[in-house]
């Protein structure tokens, strides 16, 4: 078989540029971003909320002590006189005592059962204020609205079964509130906005090697299936790199095989094609009937040929293990297999004046198979053997168990060691012979052995006269 250079490969339309993929495609720069943002921006969320009630009940801390103080002073001027008590403050002393830069200060004193004795009735009385033993608590501080405004109240017990109940409203309150909370807010946010531009960069230059090889890639040529340069690519994007230079391997042999083919198929097509074109020719100038049917003949044979060539070259190619996805196979029984078709091939032998026979050790033999298969393997071993073996000659088909085995002997011309190897490679036949055929036979055999995970091997028959090619399958 003479050595053939490989054609040019086409594989257009294999790689794309990025924006190809639509305008919908998430990003993953996008992506990462999300993932990284929400969260912290979720999280400041929730610190601003936190901050926002600790600095609240800061400024409370602050301004309730200047709170009580003032209660307390306006509890001294309570009087107890008997079942009424008094309230004796001198004007100016109460301007002066409730007198505030920011805010707008009430009181209000009570007696025990609610009445106001003094000062404003619209302070807020709260929860406490019901309660008949006021002289035993504690100062009491809680919120509350005058004239719709929020206040800030404290009640404090007086002598007499009476209390001061003293309201400010929260200006002050809400400036400091406010002074922390830009304290504290504005650097996080600062600090949120610096982070998600370091972030921004930072994900475009960890990308960046993705970019690279992107863009390595759509420019290549259709014609380079060689590996991709994983220099530099992240570790997490390896995987991705080895298995698309796993897939660019096994499509170079893919179509390394396919032009191999196509290159061979041409080949070995150019002949027949050439011959039947002769007979067309010789055909058309002969006037004698005779001479022309004779033409006609040979034409017949030459379409035959080539018929069984253009069957074999695609059952090579439907059995090429490159190309096929998944055979499957199932347990079948190969002595009835092999004896249906060694029957098929009867009038053949008989034609050709050949002995043919079928042996079978054992009544089953199962294998693991595709029935379809596996008989084309046994079509084209009986035909190699019948169509090489001496006139008068034998055949044998033999099914042999421990382990599963199918054997072909003949009586043809005794193959030599050296060429025991090559006589399974395509196109590949015995110089000195004559006998019409493709090379094409064993090659499929092969192929098909292959498929099923068996063995083929050829010896010398054990009569000393021929050859016996043995197919052993796995157990």
């Amino acid at each position: 078989m003479s050595a053939k250079g490989r054609p040019e490969r086409v594989a257009r339309g294999m790689f794309t540029p990025a924006r190809a993929w639509g305008d919908h495609t998430p990003s993953l720069r996008g992506q990462l971003l999300r993932w990284l943002l929400i969260p912290l921006s979720l999280l400041f969320v929730v610190d601003a909320l936190g901050s926002y009630a600790i600095a609240r009940r800061l400024a409370d801390r602050v301004y309730d002590g200047e709170l009580l103080e003032i209660a307390r002073e306006l509890v001294l001027h309570v009087k107890a006189n008997g079942a009424t008590p008094t309230f004796d403050l001198e004007k100016d002393a109460e301007r002066s005592l409730l007198l505030d830069q920011y805010d707008r200060v009430y009181y209000a004193v009570r007696s025990g059962n609610r009445a106001t004795i003094a000062g404003d009735a619209d302070v807020p009385i709260g929860i406490a204020g019901s309660s008949t033993n006021d002289a035993h608590r504690a100062p009491a501080f809680y919120d509350g609205e005058i004239a719709g405004e929020p206040v800030r109240v404290v009640r404090l017990a007086a002598s007499g079964n009476t209390s001061v109940s003293v309201a400010e409203t929260r200006t002050k309150r809400r400036d400091l509130v406010d002074a922390i909370m830009v304290g504290v807010i504005l650097p996080q946010l600062l600090l949120i906005v610096i982070a998600g531009i370091v972030l921004w960069a930072g994900v475009a230059r960890g990308l960046s090697p993705l970019s690279n090889l992107s863009h390595a890639v759509a420019q290549r040529s259709h014609l380079d299936l060689s590996a991709v340069d994983a220099l530099g690519v992240p570790g997490e994007v390896q995987p991705l790199v080895r298995a698309i230079n796993d897939l660019m391997s096994r499509l170079d042999d893919v179509l390394s095989h396919q032009s191999r083919f196509i290159a061979d198929a041409a080949h070995q097509l150019r002949t027949p094609v050439a011959g039947l074109k002769a007979h067309i020719e010789v055909a058309l100038r002969e006037d004698d009937p005779v001479q022309a049917k004779q033409s006609l003949a040979h034409l017949y044979t030459g379409v035959e040929r080539m018929s069984r060539l253009a069957a074999q070259l695609l059952s090579l190619a439907r059995n090429e293990p490159t190309t096929v996805r998944r055979v499957d196979l199932v347990p079948l029984d190969l002595s009835k297999l092999a004896f249906d078709v060694t029957t098929e091939w009867v009038p053949e032998a008989y034609r050709k004046n050949v002995d043919l026979g079928f042996e079978g050790v054992e009544p089953h033999v199962s294998v693991r198979g595709e029935a379809t298969r596996l008989a084309e393997l046994i079509n084209n071993l009986i035909d190699n053997a019948i169509r090489y073996s001496r006139e008068g000659g034998r055949v044998t088909v033999r099914v042999m168990s421990h382990p599963s085995r199918l054997c072909v002997s003949d009586d043809g011309p005794l193959i030599p060691i050296d060429e025991r190897e090559r006589i399974f490679e395509r196109f590949h036949r015995l110089l000195g012979t004559h006998i019409d055929g493709s090379g094409l036979g064993l090659a499929i055999v092969a192929e098909i052995a292959k498929l099923h995970g068996a063995t083929i091997g050829l010896v010398e028959d054990v009569d000393g006269l021929g050859n016996m090619f043995t197919v052993t399958f796995p157990e």
